[in-house]
């Protein structure tokens, strides 16, 4: 008997208190779960408006079922689902820009939250600062109807400032260093562009908190349709699978003090999330970044299926061990090498696929934050870190090892692709100051340049093999 069509629940919905910009996998099995779980513990109206700045697909796939969708733990013990019932409906940006900018105006609406991936901030990752070349950018100053995130968040700041409103907090999710000031930064220089007393008016009354997400969120597959049926006997068009564990570490710094009762549900609220977020960034997606390129290369489809090679499990260790957390200060009641085994573990988990090829997306925009900050702060030699980035710089010509095409997803794939071509590929990638600071580019060159011309000597596993003789 085929199964029942997930369908949204009868009872009182809450009002929306939320919109949220970039409604992909990873919002949805993580933030938008901890909102619903802080109504349930707490009350309040913080239901999510949210936005696609970009395509329908979503939007069209939860429409018929209420915007409710089964998010899916997968562990390796199996998996548990449950139904979320927190998105009260989904707009698209493209059809009516101007109807987005009403909804985030809205007097009710007391959060905007962002997970939009590095590159859509329209900032130089190398920098922080706004891009204002950015095409998008360049529309933006042109035009009352925007395109960007930070677009939307000015013009829907503007709409608030002129009916004499408080200004929303900006409550970005997206893995960036010092992401609220990143955000509030590009914010501001915009509104300055446009009108500088809505600058001012942003600088001196919005708030832009800082956080540090992590939940592994592999993108959802075809075939996830039918194991979420098998979990649940429900058919959803639109589900999330997650790994078990999650963390958010929020800054508490919200307009008015408003927010959901996030500490009620097991976020973290701190005072200063820097050292949270670098040590994610650093132990987790550096790690993440350098098993996806290397591991890519050498054939493995996942970071499971990576790691699962004792060769690329001790290459991470090595990593953690010998690189990264020699130059990082352990949050206040952290244990590193503690949490270095708990990320390998969760590598390790066999029911979370995360594809190599996901990860490595958007490289251009990831590696200064994730890799690069380390490279630039080691006292002693890192050959793995550096190997990461030859493997990165061997991923954008768009070949692997067996001259198949790699179908590279980045912003910059074009220029990426041309000079990871050219005669001296790794010193043509090295002077991209859109990913490298001339500093760190003439710190990493040698080093760098070693690992390339070894990489492509012995392949991605040997290389791999040869740092961890070393």
């Amino acid at each position: 008997m085929p199964a029942e069509p997930l369908q949204r629940g009868t009872g009182a919905r809450p009002g929306v208190g939320i919109v949220h910009l970039g409604l992909g996998a990873f919002f949805r099995a993580h933030g938008a779960i901890y909102v619903a779980e802080a109504m349930a513990a707490s009350g309040g109206d913080w239901g999510i408006r949210a936005a696609s700045l970009q395509t329908p697909g979503t939007r069209d796939a939860l429409a018929p079922q209420g915007y409710a969708y089964i998010a899916l733990s997968a562990g390796p013990q199996g998996d548990v689902a449950q139904v979320v019932e927190v998105i009260e409906d989904v707009l698209v940006a493209p059809e009516n820009p101007a109807a987005l900018i009403a909804a985030m105006a809205d007097p009710a609406v007391r959060i905007v939250s962002l997970t939009v991936t590095e590159k859509g901030y329209c900032h130089n990752p190398a920098t922080g600062a706004l891009n204002l070349d950015h095409p998008d950018i360049q529309h933006d100053l042109a035009t009352p109807l925007p395109r960007s995130a930070p677009g939307y968040l000015v013009r829907a700041l503007a709409a608030r400032r002129a009916a004499g409103l408080r200004p929303f907090t900006v409550l970005t999710c997206d893995n960036l260093p010092h992401n609220g000031a990143v955000v509030r930064g590009v914010v501001i220089a915009l509104a300055q562009q446009i009108d500088p007393a809505l600058a001012d008016w942003i600088a001196a009354e919005g708030r832009f908190p800082a956080t540090m997400v992590d939940r592994i969120v592999p993108a959802t597959k075809p075939e996830d349709l039918d194991r979420v049926t098998r979990a649940c006997g429900l058919r959803d068009a639109s589900p999330v699978i997650h790994e078990p564990f999650r963390q958010w570490v929020i800054e508490d710094d919200f307009v008015d003090g408003l927010r959901p009762d996030f500490a009620a549900v097991g976020a973290q609220m701190v005072t200063d999330v820097a050292p949270y977020e670098l040590m994610k960034l650093r132990m987790l997606n550096g790690t993440h970044s350098s098993l996806a390129y290397l591991g890519y290369l050498a054939g493995y489809e996942t970071i499971s299926d990576t790691v699962a090679d004792p060769v690329f499990a001790a290459f991470a260790q090595r990593l953690w061990q010998k690189e990264i957390i020699p130059v990082l200060q352990a949050p206040p009641g952290a244990d590193l090498p503690a949490y270095a085994d708990a990320l390998l573990a969760r590598y390790q988990n066999p029911a979370i696929r995360h594809r190599t090829w996901q990860i490595a997306m958007d490289g251009s925009q990831k590696l200064p934050q994730r890799i690069l900050g380390t490279l630039a702060e080691a006292k002693t030699p890192c050959p793995g870190l550096c190997l990461a980035v030859a493997g990165w710089m061997r991923y954008v010509s768009g070949t692997d090892e067996t001259g198949a095409a790699i179908e590279v997803k980045d912003p910059l794939a074009e220029e990426l692709r041309r000079r990871a071509r050219s005669n001296d590929p790794v010193s043509a990638l090295l002077a991209m100051e859109a990913v490298f600071s001339p500093k760190v580019a003439a710190r990493i060159a040698v080093p760098v340049g070693q690992a390339y011309a070894r990489l492509l000597a012995l392949g991605a596993r040997g290389a791999v093999e040869e740092v961890l003789a070393k």
